[in-house]
């Protein structure tokens, strides 16, 4: 039986929200009106087939320095700025790589933006009583840009349950590195060690509740964690299906 907590702390993509799976190795398409942005933004100098590529090339690229990032021991967050510069605009002309990283932030948050994003079900009933039984909750996310979390979490009507929110693009900092879970104790009032960490993911959340020293690790299943290799050393110390599976083990844990 896990201690049981006295606050949450919730990885976004995966746990709070997520969207329809796709088959394996098929990513998601670039936007069109990201494509279409950016060649305005750019002229002449990119041809929108050559954008629509990059965008595809870069997401592909991004996606393989985040997994490396997994393994190291304290990873840092990559800015705006140099994600633009060093995966999708590298072979661009030097007007068009100006003219982009100086709507690098924007631009983050549009890539980011997904329309096809829906709250996990039983998210909404798991956090609310998770407030009702006096538990406060912190986002942990790793993110290209976490203003676009933020925003769908408004949106969705959760955003004010949460006492912080915390995404690698601002803090500078990318799980499994601990600080970020240390910042989010520290933020929510409550020891880390008195917290779950919930992720979907065992070599970004549940490594990161380990190295932070987190009271318990809770792995909800997503399309990813799905496709991780098992890893003994990583055991989670519950697994869950969704939302619906944090509330029960919530009702179970603590007694309600």
């Amino acid at each position: 039986m896990l201690r049981p907590p006295r606050a949450l702390l919730l990885d976004f993509g995966g746990v709070l929200v997520d969207g329809p799976p796709r088959p394996p190795g098929v990513r998601r398409p670039a936007p069109p009106e990201l494509v279409r942005r950016l060649h305005r933004l750019v002229g002449s100098a990119v041809p929108a087939d050559r954008i629509e590529q990059d965008l595809v090339d870069g997401t592909r690229r991004y996606a393989a320095w985040r997994h490396a990032a997994s393994a190291e021991p304290r990873p840092v967050e990559l800015g705006h700025e140099q994600v633009w510069n060093d995966f999708v605009t590298v072979d661009w002309p030097e007007s068009a790589r100006q003219a982009v990283r100086r709507e690098a932030t924007p631009l983050s948050y549009a890539w980011s933006w997904q329309d096809d994003w829906a709250v996990r079900p039983g998210i909404p009933e798991a956090l609310r009583a998770a407030t009702d039984a006096g538990l406060p909750l912190a986002v942990v996310s790793n993110a290209l840009c976490g203003a676009a979390h933020r925003d769908f979490l408004a949106a969705a009507g959760l955003g004010g349950l949460f006492v912080s929110q915390l995404y690698s693009d601002e803090v500078g900092l990318r799980k499994p590195n601990p600080e970020l879970a240390w910042r989010a104790a520290r933020e929510v009032g409550v020891p880390v060690e008195e917290c779950w960490f919930v992720g979907d993911m065992v070599n970004r959340d549940v490594l990161c509740a380990r190295r932070a020293g987190a009271g318990a690790a809770v792995l909800m299943r997503s399309p990813r964690s799905d496709v991780e290799p098992p890893l003994s050393d990583r055991a989670p110390d519950a697994v869950i299906d969704d939302g619906y599976g944090l509330l029960g083990l919530l009702g179970r844990t603590l007694g309600r």
